[in-house]
């Protein structure tokens, strides 16, 4: 908990103010049986009306006391346990915001789901308890102990036995609990992910008609979450019926021996009535001790799992950059000997001692056969991943010592994956440029060939898109993301397969729209289809990570003969659709 402090500290003032109500409350508590007893011992056997109206008076006053402390105390530390697990999230996700691709890789989606909400939240009840019972339970604890010792010490010997008893019973629950509830947030994480893979793909789901596949896989993950909580939950629920037995226990005890110092006038009935009460408050104290100390296991191993992400070393950072102020200007591009592995202890390379030098304002055509590295290189560019071996340039300057804004911002791309947000075509397309005005949102959704679509619909560019662009084609989406690519106005431009869902004629247009609107941007498309690429500047073929060639498509029809094998089967596949 100790690195938790840093979200304690601005709050400081609820985090005193909280446990000083609660203790205050404490303080009515324990004075409140002494009063009973008095109203018992002098009062009613005196037949004294008036001394029993004024202590009544005075346990009205202390009740009311008891309550307006109480009420602050929970108010106090509910606000204190809600700011502290805002910042602590505000941070999480600030910390997975800046995680490079390589970084997400070592933790699944469903996974920082749960820790961004489920482990924060076990953290936040945790802090929520700590201050309503943590100082609480002590105090009435130590101030119930010492009024029953000072009312009757002999009596109060019973709670030698008790104690110890009851303080290895949690001792033993908790040692025991804490791999438990380890392994159910782990549980948790897998249900997670997989509701998250079910609802994200559910069109595909159906169209293969396998929700009765998907829901034997939700019934599994369920049922794993259900035996890892009741495997947890199952020591909390013997816990609790061993309390209450000590605690029935105890009192029966205390009223046994009370009842035979009553009887023989050691006692009087007003103190045994407010010994009970004293016994009571004790054993709930520790009762309340054994609950906090229960929440902490699970806190405790969602702390963990907080303390993960925040302590991830980031692989990708811009701390030893040498040109942080450096802003992408021409655009050009250089690729000194790059090797990557996605899995470092591997042999084998996705990309193997590329070189290739790409001037600023040049189309380029990225064609091969399928995970032969092509996507991988262009991400080398704005540093989803860093190069393992050599160096990319950008303007001559090694990417590593661009500041990271400063270098993504020159930067745009259309993912192969083709993303888009909850809200309106326009909010999504403001991704590119937030100042954009509507003339530059339009300007760029014409050059895209998506502005006749978007007109079409009822609501023009305020249609909402609803969760990831669900209401469009594939082709419209890929469209609106390079809309919004193009609206950012970079300097390089990535396409990574994303005409893919575009017939040729639209995809055609879209061409010449780069040569007009980016003719100083340097662009790269990945493509499937030569006729993709063939008109480009330069063109990169690609073959188990390396390039096998390079030149026009007329040059390559010439020399590179995994290219013209490309050709001859695309072309056969023409003839043949014909």
């Amino acid at each position: 908990m100790k690195r938790f402090f840093k979200y304690v500290k601005p709050y400081l003032p609820f985090f005193i103010l909280g446990p000083i109500m609660m203790v205050c409350e404490v303080a009515g508590d324990v004075w409140m049986p002494r009063l009973m007893a008095n109203i018992i011992n002098i009062g009613a056997a005196n037949g004294d009306t008036g001394y029993i109206l004024m202590t009544g008076f005075e346990m009205i006053g202390v009740a009311c006391f008891m309550a307006l402390t109480g009420i602050l105390g929970a108010y106090f530390g509910t606000k204190g346990s809600v700011y502290f697990a805002r910042d602590l999230r505000k941070d999480v996700f600030g910390k997975i915001q800046q995680f490079s691709f390589s970084n997400i890789d070592r933790f699944s989606t469903g996974s920082l789901v749960t820790r961004l909400t489920n482990d924060i939240t076990q953290v936040q009840n945790l802090v929520n308890m700590m201050l309503r019972m943590m100082f609480r339970a002590p105090f009435m604890l130590i101030g119930a102990l010492v009024m029953a010792i000072s009312m009757n010490a002999q009596l109060a010997m019973i709670l030698v036995i008790v104690i110890p008893i009851l303080i290895v019973v949690i001792g033993i629950v908790i040692y025991i609990g804490f791999p438990r509830f380890e392994k159910m947030q782990k549980k948790i994480d897998a249900l997670n992910s997989n509701i998250r893979e079910a609802l994200t793909n559910v069109r595909v789901i159906k169209s293969f008609v396998r929700e009765d596949y998907e829901e034997k896989k939700f019934a599994a993950s369920n049922r794993d979450l259900k035996e890892a909580g009741l495997n947890a939950f199952r020591l909390v629920i013997f816990t609790m019926p061993i309390m209450a037995l000590a605690i029935n226990i105890t009192t029966l005890a205390v009223v046994w021996f009370g009842g035979r110092q009553i009887l023989v006038g050691t006692m009087q009935v007003g103190e045994l009535t407010a010994f009970t009460t004293y016994i009571i408050q004790v054993l709930i104290s520790l009762m309340m001790l054994a609950m906090i100390l229960l929440q902490s296991s699970r806190a405790i191993a969602s702390g963990k799992r907080i303390l993960e992400v925040l302590d991830e070393k980031l692989d990708l950072n811009d701390e030893e950059a040498k040109s942080k102020d450096h802003v992408v200007g021409s655009g050009s591009i250089r690729f000194e000997h790059v090797s990557f592995r996605y899995y470092k202890e591997s042999e084998e390379k996705v990309l193997n001692d590329i070189n290739v030098e790409i001037p600023s304002g040049t189309t380029v055509g990225i064609i091969g056969s399928t995970g032969c590295g092509k996507t991988t290189l262009v991400q080398m560019i704005p540093r989803l991943y860093d190069v393992d071996e050599g160096a990319v340039y950008v303007d001559g300057v090694n990417v590593k010592d661009y500041s990271l804004y400063n270098l993504r911002e020159g930067v745009g791309m259309v993912l192969q994956k083709n993303v888009l947000f909850s809200g309106t075509i326009e909010e999504n397309l403001l991704w590119g440029n937030p100042d954009a005005s509507e003339e530059e949102i339009q300007s760029a959704a014409m050059a895209a060939q998506a502005h006749d679509f978007i007109t079409a619909t009822k609501d023009g560019y305020e249609t909402d898109l609803g969760q990831g662009g669900v209401n469009v084609s594939g082709g419209q989406k890929q469209r609106l993301c390079i809309a919004r690519a193009m609206l950012k106005k970079p300097k390089i431009l990535i396409l990574d397969d994303s005409t893919s869902a575009v017939d040729t004629a639209t995809e055609a247009r879209i061409r010449e729209a780069f040569a007009d609107s980016l003719k100083d941007t340097t662009k790269l498309i990945i493509a499937q289809r030569i006729s993709s690429v063939k008109d480009a500047d330069l063109i990169l073929v690609m073959d188990e990570g390396q390039i096998v060639g390079q030149g026009t498509h007329g040059e390559l029809m010439n020399t590179c003969e995994t290219y013209q094998e490309i050709y001859s089967s695309q072309m056969d596949r023409e003839v043949s659709a014909s």
